[in-house]
C-alpha cells in the first residue's frame, strides 16, 4: 500500500485558498489559529482537513463558508473572492440545528428558501427528492424530538443538499452519533456523493473517518495552524471502515499526526 502523490492535469480548483491568515485575541493574549494556509480543492473533490483540538481546520471552514474574515491571503471560488455567505456554500454542522417547531419537511422547505425562482409546488418536490435520498421520505411529517441522532443528522444533510450548492462543507456532522450510527452514514455520504459529485470540505478528529470518505486527507497541525502534509488515498468506492487497507492508510496518517515512523514508501502530496 502506497500513499501515493497527487496526479498532474486534474479539474481547475473549484476552491482555491491562497496564504490565508487569521489570528485572535483571547485571554490578553494572540492566538494563531491559521498561518499562510495554501489549498486547491478540485470540482467535485472530497477532501477531509484532520488534525487535533486547536489546529485551525473548523477555522478554516468557517471562513470558506464565509462566516469568518481573514487577517491576511484570499479565498476564491470558481475564480470569484469569497467576501461573506453564499448559496453556493451551505454547512452542515455537528449539531444538526434543525427547528424543533417544524416537522422534518419544513425544516428541509426552511433550507430552500436561499434557493429563488421555485415556487412552492416545486420547493415540496425538491424536498422530497432529498428526504428520499436520504432515506427518509417516511417521516415528512415526524417532528424532530421524535428522530433518532443519526435521523436529524439526515434531515440536516438532506436540507443543506436542497439548495444544490456548489460546495458542501462538514464540520464534524458524525462526531456525537453512536459507531453504528456512522458506519450507516458513511455509507449514506459515500453513495450520495458518488451520485452527485458534490465539492466536499469535511472536517474531523478521526483519521479512519477521513480515510473513508475522503479522496484526500490534508493533515493540520497547531501553534500556529498549518498544513503540514496531504495524503491521497487510492482506495476504491464504497469503502468499508473496517478494510484491511483502509486501516493501513489510517495508520500510516496517525502515525504522521505523532511524527512518528510509517511503514509506507511514500506519503505526501
Amino acid at each position: 500500500m502506497s500513499l501515493q502523490t497527487n496526479p498532474r492535469n486534474e479539474a481547475p480548483a473549484k476552491l482555491s485558498v491562497q496564504g490565508v491568515s487569521k489570528r485572535y485575541r483571547t485571554g490578553g493574549r494572540e492566538v494563531h489559529a491559521l498561518d499562510n494556509v495554501s489549498l486547491e480543492i478540485g470540482e467535485g473533490e472530497f477532501i477531509c482537513l484532520v488534525g487535533p483540538s486547536g489546529c485551525g481546520k473548523s477555522t478554516l471552514l468557517n471562513i470558506i463558508a464565509g462566516l469568518e474574515v481573514v487577517d491576511d491571503g484570499r479565498l476564491l471560488t470558481a475564480g470569484v473572492p469569497i467576501t461573506g455567505p453564499g448559496r453556493d456554500r451551505m454547512v452542515m454542522f455537528q449539531d444538526a440545528a434543525l427547528f424543533p417547531w417544524l416537522d422534518v419537511m419544513d425544516n428541509v422547505l426552511f433550507g430552500l428558501k436561499l434557493k429563488p425562482g421555485l415556487s412552492n409546488t416545486e420547493r415540496i418536490e425538491v424536498a422530497q427528492f432529498y428526504l428520499q435520498l436520504v432515506g427518509l421520505e417516511n417521516f415528512t411529517k415526524s417532528y424532530i424530538h421524535e428522530l433518532s441522532g443519526g435521523m436529524k443528522q439526515r434531515v440536516a444533510l438532506a436540507r443543506a443538499l436542497a439548495p444544490n450548492p456548489r460546495v458542501l462543507l462538514m464540520d464534524e456532522p458524525f462526531a456525537a452519533l453512536d459507531a453504528l450510527t456512522r458506519e450507516q452514514l458513511y455509507g449514506d455520504l459515500q453513495q450520495i456523493w458518488q451520485q452527485h459529485r458534490k465539492t466536499i470540505v469535511f472536517v474531523t478528529h478521526n483519521v479512519r473517518e477521513a480515510v473513508c470518505l475522503g479522496d484526500r486527507v490534508a493533515l493540520f497541525s497547531p501553534n500556529p495552524g498549518r498544513i503540514r502534509e496531504q495524503f491521497k488515498i487510492r482506495l476504491p468506492r464504497p469503502r468499508d471502515i473496517s478494510s484491511i487497507e483502509l486501516a493501513r492508510y489510517a495508520i500510516d496518517i496517525t502515525a504522521a499526526l505523532k511524527g512518528e515512523p510509517r511503514t509506507a514508501e511514500e506519503y505526501a502530496i
